[in-house]
């Protein structure tokens, strides 16, 4: 290729390149750019730098030309790429944002690619707008439709900041068997029966059964969880009513932990985990005998997260439950063989979120900020 343009850089152009080739975050083809014109600026032939720099003999001349044409500036820049002018206008892409971020139609979930695009048809006065110039638009303003999350903590007040505070301090202190501490929750499940045997698994053949199954009512679960200890005790009912509650608390005074003479109970905000609820399933000298060895502490509303025993009923329904159990006495059995097995292994609950986390983590939501 003949050499038709020259480059001649001053001292302040070969400074700014040397500043541009020595650091900073630029693209890689703006940096071969800079490299071509400090190459050529000091003779070095079209051939060579094409070589050493592994560009296009191409490449090189459009460099040397734009510098020669325009300026520096225009020599690293990228030069405008053919191609047809953008479908959608500012004000439509931002009706089309505006819409991707409204409620869907009625009888949909949630807006798709094709629903936006038949939209964007109605609303402006193009013939066709393709899924494809929908979702690059969507892409530049960093938004799917079709995606959602869920929070945990709708708002954060004195009163969530000092609950919460109240349990994860619980759970920080060092194991007390005077004083243990003690998550309890329930969690209801579903008694699923067969309608036809299933096929035992066998080589080459994983086990199969039928889509159809049998509603057999449902059970309770009540979970106990000592947060310092590897111990849990899981209690399967009908139902979870006062009563229910009342009878799983004495259990705990009683049977769990008869010398203990304060049991600190960790619980969510139901309404039937309340003093109150054992006085209406007991006389009221012996709601207050258990009471008095009682010590509740109850979650903020919405966080049940902090509940560690949330946890514990994870793993026994991942482990335990997530297959088709018919009956209670067979939920009841295979309850308590999990639950004999996951003590014998000395199971514990790693909780690794403290008080001193929760204000660095959730500092700008606490209501009065640290001095």
């Amino acid at each position: 290729m003949n050499i038709r343009y020259h480059v001649e850089l001053n001292q302040f152009e070969r400074e700014q390149l040397n500043a541009l080739l020595s650091g900073g975050r630029h693209s890689a083809r703006r940096l071969k750019r800079a490299q071509i014109l400090l190459a050529a600026n000091e003779g070095v032939s079209d051939e060579v730098i094409a070589t050493t720099l592994n560009v296009s003999g191409s490449t090189v001349y459009r460099t040397k030309r734009r510098l020669v044409e325009a300026n520096l500036e225009g020599a690293l820049s990228e030069e405008p790429r053919p191609g047809v002018a953008r479908k959608l206008s500012a004000k439509e892409e931002a009706l089309l944002v505006a819409t991707a971020c409204s409620n869907p139609p009625p009888g949909r979930a949630r807006w798709t690619l094709e629903l936006l695009a038949d939209e964007m048809v109605k609303l402006t006065d193009h013939e066709h707008v393709s899924c494809e110039t929908v979702r690059r638009r969507l892409g530049e303003n960093h938004l799917k439709p079709w995606r959602k999350d869920m929070w945990c903590i709708p708002k954060i007040d004195g009163e969530y900041v000092a609950r919460m505070e109240d349990v994860l301090d619980l759970y920080a202190e060092p194991p007390d068997p005077q004083r243990p501490v003690i998550c309890f929750d329930e969690s209801p499940v579903q008694l699923i029966g067969e309608v036809r045997e299933p096929i035992l698994a066998k080589p080459m053949q994983p086990l199969r059964y039928d889509c159809e199954y049998r509603r057999n009512g449902t059970v309770n679960l009540f979970v106990f969880l000592n947060a310092h200890q590897p111990w849990r005790r899981v209690k399967v009912t009908d139902r979870r009513t006062n009563q229910d509650f009342a009878e799983c608390m004495r259990e705990l005074v009683d049977i769990d932990y008869p010398d203990a003479p304060i049991i600190r109970v960790v619980m969510d905000n139901l309404s039937t985990h309340s003093p109150g609820a054992l006085y209406d399933a007991f006389p009221a000298s012996e709601a207050r005998r258990v009471l008095k060895r009682l010590e509740f502490h109850h979650t903020p509303k919405h966080a049940s997260w902090l509940n560690m025993v949330e946890i514990e009923i994870g793993v026994l329904k991942s482990q335990c439950l997530d297959r088709r159990i018919d009956d209670k006495d067979k939920m009841t059995a295979e309850v308590a063989a999990w639950q004999q097995q996951r003590n014998a292994q000395q199971a514990r609950i790693q909780w690794m979120f403290t008080t001193e986390k929760a204000r660095e983590k959730l500092h700008k939501a606490y209501p009065v900020k640290e001095s």
